[in-house]
């Protein structure tokens, strides 16, 4: 593509894209008005596993951004997905927040904490020793371990948090099996939504506010980039990739005069 005028589908980030720390980055809701007023389709990828689909819509509307719950795809919609594209109507030992749980129930998956196919590990609010401890156990028995995203930390208004990589960091440590990260930057949620847009990665641009998740799974997905400074990325840093985005704006809002 020459420029994103050209491009007909839309893959963003949601976290440091559209909001950042609690509000709305400025332009987010015009520059998502005029991809609909352009007949643009758009898809909202985000690895936070927290939180539903229609429980993620509500937030954004209550911030002034219009996302229908169909256009919102999370880790844990993902991770549901591959489970089930891998092995229909299987069994998990699932660690995570109720989004998660109702997401592989949705795929037909049955949870087990007895005899489970997989190990699937979320993000969630609360850890529990015992959940960790029978997570554990399982994968040394030889259970397949499955994680929604690779994030070892989280910001929040009072300072860091950790995330969801980091306890995968520490089953992996316990049990020496590797993790199979599912959300981004594993292109596989990229061609979810290629394939739930029935889209075509030469016409379909990425943005994302990070170098190591969202810009390198649009880069081996094969679809345009776009890196937004409004997230956690600053421009100095960009150069120490060995890959690079198509493009670098401030935030989504330098991007809608092109539309």
């Amino acid at each position: 593509m020459d420029n994103v005028s050209s491009a007909i589908s839309w893959l963003c980030d949601m976290d440091g894209v559209l909001i950042n720390e609690g509000r709305m980055v400025p332009g987010a809701d015009k520059f998502l008005d005029r991809l609909r007023a352009t007949d643009r389709s758009f898809l909202v990828l985000t690895n936070n596993s927290l939180f539903t689909p229609q429980q993620l819509r509500d937030n954004l509307t209550s911030l002034g951004i219009d996302v229908a719950e169909g256009q919102l795809w999370t880790s844990a919609c993902a991770i549901a997905q591959f489970v089930h594209d891998q092995r229909p109507k299987g069994r998990a030992f699932v660690i995570g927040e109720a989004s998660l749980h109702e997401a592989l129930h949705d795929v037909g998956y049955t949870e087990d904490a007895v005899n489970p196919h997989y190990v699937v590990l979320g993000e969630t609010w609360k850890y529990s020793f015992d959940e960790i401890t029978t997570a554990i156990r399982l994968i040394d028995q030889g259970c397949s371990f499955v994680v929604t995203n690779p994030e070892t930390f989280g910001t929040s208004p009072e300072g860091l948090l950790p995330g969801c990589g980091a306890l995968a960091a520490l089953i992996h440590s316990t049990t020496g099996v590797k993790p199979y990260f599912v959300g981004k930057p594993n292109p596989v949620m990229i061609r979810d939504a290629l394939n739930i847009l029935g889209a075509h990665s030469k016409s379909t641009v990425m943005i994302g506010d990070r170098m190591d998740t969202d810009i390198i799974a649009g880069v081996e997905a094969g679809v345009e980039t776009i890196l937004v400074l409004s997230g956690v990325t600053q421009r100095e840093e960009i150069e120490q990739y060995s890959y690079q985005p198509t493009r670098v704006v401030n935030s989504v809002a330098d991007l809608i005069d092109e539309l």
